[in-house]
Parts: structure tokens; sequence; C-alpha cells
């Protein structure tokens, strides 16, 4: 391989990977002295000379001449005799500048050292695409998909880098084709081994919170604050926002007029049903609101182990609660408090706790996580109804329920 042939493959990637000469430059020289170390055991006599718009290389190995007999270091001294070959009147002691060719370094060490330029120039399109994207944390991003897998979909973006969306990333409704263009954030970037691995998220409740900056202009000019953001990726979702301008209603700039900007967002979210909320530091005030459209009658706070006992009328429990509890868990996340419900007139109701010897643990943990955790809040219940909102079989709530009566009846 000529040095010709070098340069032109160096000047290939060059155009191909919009790696700047400087850098570039300082890549083949790294790669080349590699190969001299291996060669000659030392690079420190070799000058290294490239011009990659000439296509010129030039690679010159620097000795020190001394007489015939004393070469103790051949790769830093040369021979008087051999000396005056390239130049008959060199003389002792005098430094020789000898140019090596390529050919000279061996056709096995020749293709590695195209190797390694290619395997350097990769690693530092890798590390470069690494720095772009880290920088891309937490930020919007779109990308074509390419692959559709079982556990994830590979996007191509339009400068050709893999961003992969996995399955427990993407909303339960979401539904790609190849081609479709996809938004969500870039959550994570990793180096494994050599390669950036970019992971995109589009159930992150910082995807929610980006794309309020970008549909919604007072939130993007920092005239209204999100103060947090929770989320049952594709089902529901609650946003706190706060304007330090009082003539600013921070819930009706972000909805609209009949819902008008929120409207796009909601699409975007496979029709995730969201919830803009007043933020306050009132805390009764903002569970109330949390717990919205039920309407609260009064809450008991204990701030030491942030729970809320929240007393609702009958009718506004099932509210407060929702559907598959829905309501009352992004309520707790929004605040940070554990919400109990109880019913106006319940003095009388039991604890589902209290039935442990009749009532299989996980049977009662499951009618909590949907906020039914007294007898009474599920005896009010229809039996069609708690078999959609829990995962108990029609038969097990049956047997509960005939349970909870005896108690009463007795």
């Amino acid at each position: 391989m000529e040095n010709i042939a070098l340069i032109d493959s160096f000047s290939e990637f060059k155009d191909e990977k919009l790696i700047d000469r400087v850098t570039l430059m300082a890549i083949l020289e790294d790669v080349l002295r590699n190969a001299l170390k291996k060669k000659y055991g030392d690079d420190d006599n070799f000058d290294i000379i490239i011009n990659p718009d000439k296509g010129d290389l030039e690679i010159w190995r620097n000795r020190i001449v001394v007489a015939d007999g004393e070469v103790e270091e051949p790769n830093q001294e040369i021979a008087l005799s051999e000396a005056q070959k390239i130049e008959p009147d060199f003389e002792v002691g005098e430094d020789v500048a000898e140019e090596v060719k390529l050919v000279d370094l061996g056709r096995r060490s020749i293709l590695a050292l195209r190797q390694n330029l290619i395997s350097k120039i990769h690693e530092h399109d890798n590390t470069n695409i690494y720095k772009q994207f880290k920088d891309l944390e937490g930020e919007i991003y779109s990308a074509e998909v390419h692959h559709i897998r079982h556990r994830a979909i590979i996007l191509l973006d339009d400068e050709g880098n893999e961003i992969i969306l996995p399955k427990d990333k993407q909303i339960p409704s979401d539904f790609f084709r190849k081609g479709e263009n996809v938004r969500g954030i870039i959550e994570s970037v990793e180096l494994k081994g050599n390669k950036p691995a970019i992971i995109m998220s589009r159930t992150a409740p910082a995807f929610l919170e980006k794309l309020f900056e970008q549909e919604i202009p007072e939130v993007f000019d920092g005239l209204i604050t999100i103060k947090n953001v929770v989320r049952i990726p594709g089902e529901k979702a609650k946003v706190a926002v706060d304007s330090y301008d009082d003539r600013i209603d921070p819930v009706g700039a972000c909805v609209g007029m009949k819902g008008s900007r929120i409207h796009g967002i909601v699409r975007e979210l496979g029709n995730e049903n969201i919830d803009v909320i007043n933020y306050t530091n009132n805390l009764q005030l903002f569970i109330t609101r949390a717990l919205s459209p039920a309407r609260v009658t009064s809450i008991k706070l204990d701030e030491e182990n942030k729970r809320a006992e929240v007393l609702l009328k009958p009718e506004e429990v099932s509210k407060a609660i929702g559907r598959g509890g829905h309501n009352i868990r992004l309520a707790g996340k929004l605040t940070g408090y554990e919400i109990d419900v109880f019913r106006e007139g319940a003095e009388e109701d039991v604890e589902l706790s209290e039935f442990t010897d009749e009532i299989e643990g996980w049977i009662i943990e499951e009618f909590s996580k949907v906020g039914l955790d007294t007898a009474k809040s599920i005896l009010e219940q229809d039996v069609e109804d708690l078999v959609k909102r829990t995962d108990l079989e029609e038969e097990t709530i049956l047997d509960v329920i005939r349970i909870l009566k005896e108690e009463f009846e007795d």
C-alpha cells in the first residue's frame, strides 16, 4: 500500500464522518506512531509530515552517525558506512534523516495500521455522538422508526444515529410503523464498550413537562412554572402549575379555550387524561385541588408521617379514588402525602385490615390499591365495578362481600 492510498482513505473518512482536519491528522499521526513503536521499539526520533490536501505523507527517521561496529541502539544510531551510502560526506556525530516508506513496515503492519485508523476514527465519532446526546438528556427529540423489535423500537435520526425506545418506555397505546416519526425525551446516554446507547422515553414525567414548554408559550417564556408532574402513562396525569404574575391564570393559560392548547399534548400521549392544577404552599388546599374532581369536606394532616385523612361525602368517594384508583394515587404522588379517604357518617365502618383472619392479605392489598380499605367502602360498590377496578375474580369479590355483610348483620 503506497502512502497516497492511505491518504485517500484518510480523506474519505474526513468527508464521510465530517471530522475536522486537525483532529483527523492527529488521529492518523497517533496510529502511525503506534505502528512505528511496534516496528522499531520507539518513535521519539521519527518526524511525521502529513498534508491531506495534497495527498502527501512523509515519515523521517533521525539517527546519529557512529563508527562502524559501535552501533548499540539500531533505531537511534547508524554505522558510518551505512550513513555514507545515503550521503558520502557524513561524519561520526552527525544527524542523519532517512525517509521511511510505508512498505518498509511490512504488509501486515500496513493492514493493521488501516484497521487501527478505522477503529480510532469510529471511537472519536462515538465519543462525539455520546457528548452530543449527553447534552440533550431531558430534551425532546424526534427520530424515524427504522426497525420494530419485540422489546424495543430502533429509531434513526437525520444523521443516522441509532436511538432505542424500549417497550417499557412506550405509552401502552403507542403503535408505530416503519418510517413514522416518533417524539420522546432523551432519557439516558451510556457508553457500552465504545458505542453510545441512547435511550428515548415517552413515559417519563419530563416528557409531558417538555411538551408543555413546546406547546404553551407562557411556560416556554417562564411566565408559568411547572412545579410537579406525575403520570400513569396513557391513562392519567396531574400537572401542578404556578405563576408569579397575578394577572395570569396558569391553569386557564395551559388548558386554553375549550382545551384548545392542551389537545395536542393529549393526542401525543395517546389521549392521556391531564388534570392541570393550581399549585399552592397551603398543603390542605393543594391536596384538595389534587383530588379534583372530588369535593373534599375536610382534611386532617399528619405532617410528620406525611399522611392526610380526607373526609368526603359518600357520593364523592368514587370521584376521589378514580378509575382503577388512578386519581388518588396521582394525588398522593403530586402532593407527597399518603391520602386516606373516609366517608361522612362512616363512624361505624370497619377497617379491612380487621378481617385478616377471614380474608387473605393479598386480597386486602388489591382493594387498598384502589382506595377501598374499609368494609363499607366495598359494600357500597357494584360487584361489576369492583371486578373492573381490581385484578380480582368475581367469585373472590362475592366471597369478600359475604364476609363483610355477616360482620354488619352480627
